[in-house]
């Protein structure tokens, strides 16, 4: 498909995961404009753990984007004020502690999102996450294979961005390449967009757009998301301005800070 042109047929957006209990897609959202509570079960504080909380904070981002109301909770069995640190860091929003909070404040829906088994839950969905692992350290003997946080939480949003590029349901296998690739497409992407925002501002093709709605109403596919924006990058009669709004359409679900280099000399 182009990344512009004639817009295709587009119905009301209806964001679809996928319940690891059944195993089919359901709506995320079932009642309209109706409140989606999102409970991310963190084991500790580890890679893995801060993939679960950037899994329910994409799945929020894109509840919000379709209107939906979102209430989320935590759920961890210690050292919360450092998960929710180096959560902070990777532009996760600020979760409520589910401990604390009495349940069915009249949500339509609960969804879990969590690395356990999903008959550990009762009602609602539950969005299973693969496991985070560091390569250069599990080749490492008597080396713990998560490394702390903080050391891959010195580039925080090239951490964001190498785990949005692997589906949820696949190990994410990082190592200090990957976070330097990972690196360099956001340096990259943020002097174009700095360029970009030189010229005068266009909309959002149409197609672009569902194109990129597709993408994450189907399962969160943020791989999806970033190919469009890749496709957008290399349209070849795409004008800057557009390509300027669809890099900030895209970034209110992606939390990447590609607008951050606006205003630079370089």
């Amino acid at each position: 498909m182009p990344a512009y042109g004639r817009p295709p047929a587009y119905a009301r957006p209806v964001l679809h995961i996928l319940d690891a209990r059944t195993g089919e897609p359901v709506p995320a959202a079932p009642a309209l404009r109706g409140l989606t509570r999102i409970e991310a079960v963190a084991s500790g504080l580890d890679p893995t753990a801060l993939r679960v909380l950037l899994t329910a904070d994409l799945l929020v981002r894109a509840l919000e984007l379709g209107g939906t109301p979102v209430w989320t909770t935590l759920t961890a069995p210690g050292q919360h004020a450092e998960l929710r640190s180096a959560a902070a860091a990777l532009a996760v929003r600020p979760f409520e502690d589910g401990h604390d909070l009495a349940a069915g404040l009249g949500e339509a829906q609960a969804i879990h999102v969590t690395t356990q088994p999903p008959d550990t839950f009762g009602d609602g969905p539950v969005v299973r996450v693969a496991p985070v692992r560091w390569e250069q350290w599990e080749e490492t003997p008597g080396i713990s294979p998560h490394p702390a946080p903080a050391a891959l939480l010195r580039d925080p949003e090239a951490f964001r961005l190498a785990l949005l590029r692997v589906p949820r349901s696949e190990t994410v296998r990082l190592d200090s390449a990957a976070l330097g690739e990972a690196a360099g497409w956001l340096a990259r992407w943020r002097r174009a967009v700095a360029g970009w925002a030189r010229q005068p501002s266009r909309p959002v093709p149409e197609s672009v757009r569902a194109r990129l709605r597709s993408a994450w109403e189907d399962d969160l596919d943020l791989p999806g998301v970033l190919q469009v924006l890749r496709d957008v990058e290399s349209a070849p009669d795409l004008p800057d301005g557009a390509r300027f709004e669809t890099y900030a359409y895209a970034d209110r679900l992606l939390a990447l800070d590609l607008a951050r280099d606006l205003g630079s000399l370089a």
